[in-house]
């Protein structure tokens, strides 16, 4: 049965969506429709004009027989910065101040809408780098990896604080926590990751590096490669010092305690790192 136009291109989108960063062939689509390959080939020509106009991502087209269309989802400059604002405003609220300087964001990354919006910042920072996989901490953390690896079409491993047994063998490393400077262990099933797999370390909130550091050691016991580092929020070290290079956030947080408890949120380094451009605040 032919199908209408306008229903190859709502589920040839909602295709494309759902397989991100996958080649899909001009035969699949033409087959799954019942329509000729020009057709498909002028269908895929709307799609990829309407997510540049939107600045929603690229759709790439291959020819020859081997080839078909590839969707990467990201952010233009204007749509990340959009982005970043509104998280900053969801952040920027004093009652969201725990004791240490630590800031509640778990009923955000707990919300589809902020979690589609933090994945797809991160895939838009490394659209054009090569990743393997996605690496975080339990358990705060793996919510973001999730999102960013459904965006980047790759898998996301996780760290663990203690020993479980249905990880298998693993590998642990011990680390100084950047926050409380007392050694604690961290460890990675050794059915994770194969070595040099490059890998991208995602957390929701760093203060002293301390934990994202561990990580660093684990990748370097697997003989992988670290390619990237990006966090929700970062806040200021305790000491001052911060334990890691080269992290990108999404939001910066300045906490002051006490009896005037209060928070700012802003911009973090994202749109400097990724667009070249410092943002606004």
């Amino acid at each position: 049965m032919k199908i209408r136009r306008s229903n190859r291109l709502v589920d040839m989108t909602r295709y494309l969506l759902d397989h991100p960063r996958s080649l899909v062939s001009l035969k699949f689509f033409g087959e799954r429709y019942d329509s000729a390959k020009s057709s498909i080939s002028e269908d895929l020509g709307i799609v990829k004009h309407t997510f540049h106009t939107w600045g929603q991502g690229r759709l790439e087209t291959i020819p020859g027989a081997s080839g078909g269309a590839i969707l990467t989802p990201f952010y233009s400059e204007e749509n990340a910065s959009v982005a970043i604002d509104s998280l900053v405003e969801r952040v920027n609220d004093d009652s969201r101040l725990l004791p240490g300087g630590y800031v509640y964001l778990s009923d955000l990354i707990g919300q589809p809408e902020v979690l589609r919006q933090i994945g797809k910042l991160i895939a838009t920072q490394y659209v054009d780098t090569d990743i393997d996989v996605i690496m975080t901490v339990e358990t705060k953390g793996i919510p973001i990896a999730q999102s960013v690896a459904m965006y980047m079409n790759k898998p996301f491993v996780i760290v663990r604080n203690s020993s479980h047994i249905t990880e298998g063998p693993t590998v642990s490393v011990n680390y100084v926590s950047g926050s409380v400077q007392r050694i604690k262990k961290m460890e990675l099933s050794r059915r994770t990751l194969s070595a040099g797999a490059n890998v991208l370390v995602v957390d929701d909130f760093m203060k002293g590096g301390g934990t994202i550091n561990g990580m660093k050691s684990l990748i370097k016991e697997f003989d992988a490669n670290l390619v990237g580092i990006t966090v929700f929020a970062e806040g200021r070290p305790v000491n001052g010092q911060r334990l890691v290079d080269n992290c990108t956030s999404l939001i910066k947080v300045e906490t002051k305690d006490g009896a005037d408890k209060k928070i700012t949120a802003q911009a973090g380094s994202f749109m400097e790192n990724v667009f070249g451009k410092k943002a606004e605040n």
